[in-house]
C-alpha cells in the first residue's frame, strides 16, 4: 500500500482505504463542526422541508417534526464520527469486525446504494432548478456538475475539508440576509397557510429528516480518521452533532415557509424568489452558492462511494488502492449517477423514496455496529486483521450478518412506500416506524447473540500478539494476502 500521507490540498491524496498512520494525522476537530454544517447547508436540507406540507402537515407541526429527526438521527452519526480518530480507517472497514471480511459486502450494498442515491437525487435538483432559474440546459449542467464532484473526490479528503471551509464563509451571510428577510417580512408569498396534524404525514416528515443525518453514519469517520488518536469522544461528537444538525434545523424550517406560503417544489427556485423578494438578486446569488455547495456535497458521496466499493473488491480479492484505482472507481461511480439521474425528473417524488430505502438498509447496520463498537468490543479491534480473511473475524461473521438481515426482514410489514405498503403499516393507518422496528430488532439480536462471543479471548490474543494491535502492520499483511491470493 502507498506509504506516504494524505496529501495536501493541491494533490491527489494517496490513502484510501488503509490506515492513516499517527504522523499523518493533521485534522483537527474544530474543522468537523463546519464541515458537516456546509455539507447540510444546501438545497438538499431545504428540500426536507417540503415533505410536511406537501402531505397536509401544516408549517408548525412539519417544524416541530423535522427538528425532532435531525435531532434523533445526528445522534447516531455523532457517535460513529468517534471510531475514525481511535481506529484511523474508512467505517466500512471497521465493519468487518461484525460482519466479517467477505460478510461486509452485505451491508455495503446499502452504502453504495445510499451514495449513489444522493448524487442522483442531487443531480436532479440542481438541473431542474438551474433550468428554471437561469433557462440553462439540464443535460450540460448534470454533466458539468458530475465532473466538478468526480475531481473534488478524486483529490480527496483535504480539498473536500477546504472547499467546505471556503463555502462556509461565502454561504453564512447569504442565507442569513434570507432569513432575516422572511422573519421580518422582506419576503411574502402568495399561497395560504393551509394543513393541520396527521400522524402519518409527521411520521414521514419525521423519517426523512431522521434518514437524513443516519445516512451520513456509513462515511462520518471516513472524514475524522485524520484526526490525531489521542481526540477525546466528547470533543468528536459534540463537534459533529452540532455542526451536522445546526444546518438542517436552520433550512427544514424555512423549506417548510417556502413549501407553506410560496408552494415551492424545487429548492433551486423557492431560493431565488424568496431571495430576489428580500434583496434584488440576491436569489440568483444564493441559488448558485447553494448549487456550489451542494456540488461539493456529492463530491463526498463519491468519495465515500469509491472507499465503499474498493472495499467490496478489496474484500473479495486482497487489492493495492493506487491512485489509477481511485480515478477509475469514482469515473465509473460518476457515470452511474449521471446516467441515472438523467431518467429523473421529480426531485421531491425521488427524495422521499430514496431516504426512506436508505433508512430502511442503514437502520439495521448501524445499530451493529454502534452495539458492538460500544457494548461488546468497547472500541478494541485487532486493526491489522481486519485486513484478513483469515483473521479473528474470520471471513464471514455469522453474528453480525444474521442480526443486520433479522432487522431488514423485521422492517418489511412496517414500511410504506410508493410501491409497497407493508401489512403492520397499512393496519395503522400507513403510519412508517420500519426503521425504529429494524434498529431494535438489530441492535438487541446482536446483544443476544455476542453473549457467547469470548471478547476477553481476542483481547488476550491482541496483548499477546503486539503486531495485531499495531495498524501499521496491516499493510504488510495486506500485501502478504494478496500475494497468496494470485
Amino acid at each position: 500500500m502507498n506509504a506516504s500521507a494524505g496529501a495536501s490540498a493541491a494533490t491527489v491524496e494517496t490513502r484510501s482505504i488503509d490506515y492513516v498512520p499517527d504522523d499523518e494525522r493533521h485534522g483537527k476537530v474544530g474543522h468537523q463542526g463546519p464541515f458537516w454544517f456546509v455539507g447540510n447547508f444546501q438545497p438538499f436540507t431545504l428540500a426536507l422541508g417540503f415533505v410536511g406540507p406537501s402531505l397536509g402537515l401544516s408549517l408548525g407541526w412539519t417544524v416541530v417534526a423535522g427538528l425532532a429527526g435531525i435531532a434523533f438521527g445526528t445522534v447516531f452519526m455523532a457517535f460513529h464520527a468517534t471510531q475514525g480518530p481511535v481506529l484511523g480507517l474508512p467505517q466500512m472497514i471497521q465493519s468487518r469486525a461484525q460482519f466479517g471480511y467477505r460478510g461486509v459486502l452485505l451491508p455495503l450494498l446499502g452504502t453504495l446504494f445510499t451514495f449513489v442515491g444522493f448524487n442522483v437525487v442531487d443531480v436532479v435538483i440542481i438541473k431542474s432548478g438551474l433550468q428554471s432559474i437561469f433557462g440553462w440546459s439540464p443535460a450540460l449542467v448534470a454533466v458539468a456538475i458530475t465532473v466538478v464532484a468526480a475531481l473534488l473526490a478524486i483529490y480527496g479528503h483535504d480539498l473536500l475539508h477546504r472547499t467546505f471551509r471556503v463555502l462556509f464563509w461565502v454561504s453564512l451571510p447569504l442565507w442569513l440576509v434570507l432569513t432575516f428577510g422572511v422573519l421580518f417580512g422582506g419576503a411574502t408569498g402568495t399561497a395560504t397557510a393551509t394543513g393541520g396534524f396527521s400522524l402519518v404525514a409527521f411520521l414521514v416528515q419525521f423519517s426523512v429528516a431522521a434518514s437524513y443525518n443516519i445516512t451520513y453514519a456509513p462515511y462520518v469517520s471516513d472524514y475524522s480518521r485524520y484526526l490525531p488518536r489521542e481526540t477525546t469522544p466528547s470533543s468528536i461528537i459534540a463537534s459533529v452533532f452540532v455542526g451536522a444538525a445546526a444546518s438542517p434545523a436552520w433550512l427544514i424550517p424555512l423549506g417548510a415557509w417556502m413549501a407553506t406560503y410560496l408552494g415551492a417544489t424545487d429548492a433551486l427556485s423557492g431560493i431565488n424568489q424568496t431571495g430576489n423578494q428580500v434583496v434584488p438578486a440576491l436569489g440568483a446569488v444564493l441559488a448558485v452558492v447553494a448549487t456550489l455547495v451542494l456540488v461539493a456535497t456529492m463530491g463526498l458521496n463519491a468519495y465515500s462511494g469509491m472507499l465503499t466499493v474498493v472495499t467490496a473488491v478489496d474484500s473479495v480479492r486482497s487489492v493495492t488502492p493506487t491512485r489509477r484505482l481511485r480515478v477509475v472507481t469514482i469515473v465509473g461511480l460518476a457515470v452511474v449517477w449521471l446516467a441515472m439521474s438523467m431518467m429523473l425528473t421529480n426531485a421531491t417524488s425521488a427524495l422521499n423514496t430514496t431516504l426512506l430505502i436508505m433508512l430502511y438498509l442503514l437502520a439495521p447496520w448501524t445499530a451493529v455496529n454502534l452495539t458492538d463498537y460500544f457494548f461488546v468490543r468497547r472500541g478494541h479491534y485487532a486493526i491489522a486483521d481486519l485486513f484478513s480473511p483469515r483473521g479473528i473475524y474470520g471471513a464471514w461473521s455469522w453474528r453480525g450478518l444474521t442480526a443486520f438481515l433479522a432487522g431488514v426482514i423485521a422492517e418489511i410489514p412496517f414500511v410504506d412506500l410508493p410501491f409497497f405498503v407493508g401489512p403492520a403499516a397499512t393496519a395503522m393507518g400507513e403510519v412508517d416506524i420500519a426503521f425504529i422496528v429494524g434498529m431494535l430488532v438489530s441492535g438487541l439480536m446482536y446483544v443476544a447473540l455476542t453473549r457467547t462471543l469470548d471478547v476477553s479471548r481476542e483481547l488476550a490474543m491482541i496483548e499477546a500478539d503486539p503486531t495485531l494491535a499495531d495498524p501499521a502492520s496491516a499493510s504488510a499483511i495486506a500485501r502478504t494476502v494478496a500475494e497468496e491470493e494470485k
